[in-house]
């Protein structure tokens, strides 16, 4: 019912999710007394982040979907980062996932969380997103943007906001009840970036 019951996560370095993924679910799923046959959809973040993070995450909520008969429910992980800064600020949200150099993906919500700047990568300049008005910047990408915005009257940095499953629950609930799910055979996530040889 929109509510979260259990969780499980790894804030450490490294690629921890990746490697121990399929046992996190299954620990997940022990901790909170449910069967898999229990499960009526599956949520995954859609991106963007890192490619490979990213497909191992959607390949894995594919296979579960696939073989329980459930739906796929994808979450777009800078609003799932929004969800989480939502309530802490009256000040727009722009929650940032890094993209190697100086570069984030990013989106800007107003506090309400209606679009401001959609889902775009962005090479951080000292006056970008300055026609926003006062932001709050979370999300893995903004230990970056410290220096480069350090004179900047109107940035707050929120170091407590990363990325989270915790972010997905009220979008999942919402898609869930209005059936918007994803096509289980091409869904795929949103990269922004294109891999060239």
């Amino acid at each position: 019912d929109g509510k979260m019951i259990a969780l499980k996560e790894d804030g450490s370095d490294g690629f921890t999710h990746a490697e121990n993924l399929t046992v996190f679910i299954d620990e997940l799923m022990k901790d909170s007394g449910k069967k898999y046959t229990d499960l009526k959809a599956i949520s995954v973040a859609s991106g963007p982040g890192s490619y490979t993070g990213l497909r191992i995450g959607v390949s894995s909520a594919k296979g579960l979907c696939y073989v329980l008969g459930i739906p796929l429910i994808a979450v777009n992980a800078l609003l799932s980062l929004a969800y989480q800064m939502k309530g802490e600020t009256n000040v727009n949200l722009c929650p940032v996932i890094d993209a190697r150099r100086m570069e984030v993906y990013s989106a800007i919500y107003n506090p309400d969380l209606s679009v401001l700047k959609d889902i775009s990568s962005d090479v951080i300049q000292s006056d970008t997103y300055q026609n926003f008005g006062k932001i709050m910047v979370a999300g893995d990408g903004a230990e970056k943007l410290k220096d480069i915005w350090a004179e900047r009257k109107d940035v707050i940095f929120n170091d407590d906001v990363l990325a989270s499953a915790r972010g997905q629950i009220h979008e999942a609930w919402r898609k869930f009840n209005q059936k918007d799910f994803e096509n289980l055979a091409y869904f795929e996530p949103i990269y922004l970036k294109t891999i060239t040889k």
